[in-house]
């Protein structure tokens, strides 16, 4: 990582869930070149961590608000995260 990297917690609620929105992530968050992680949630909400630059989160956060073909998006909450064990790459966690 570099010193310009960091790392948020984001929490995705609406008509995330059976839409494809971990895959959409994953991608859109490979061709920024972020690394972390994204999951479903019981609640129905989806999970992410998201760690890389600055404004390639900012981008991954504003692309959240649109998310794929068939999603309905109520929020994007955003909290700062520690960087410390994010894994390389991007991931979808069971």
């Amino acid at each position: 990582m570099t010193d310009e990297a960091k790392a948020v917690l984001v929490r995705i609620t609406g008509r995330v869930q059976g839409v494809g929105f971990r895959f959409w992530m994953r991608g859109q968050a490979l061709r920024l070149g972020l690394s972390g992680w994204v999951r479903n949630e019981a609640d129905g909400s989806v999970a992410a961590l998201i760690c890389g630059p600055e404004a390639a989160i900012s981008t991954m956060l504003e692309r959240s608000w649109i998310g794929p073909l068939g999603a309905s998006i109520a929020d994007v909450e955003a909290k700062s995260a520690p960087i410390e064990g994010v894994p390389l790459g991007f991931c979808i966690m069971k």
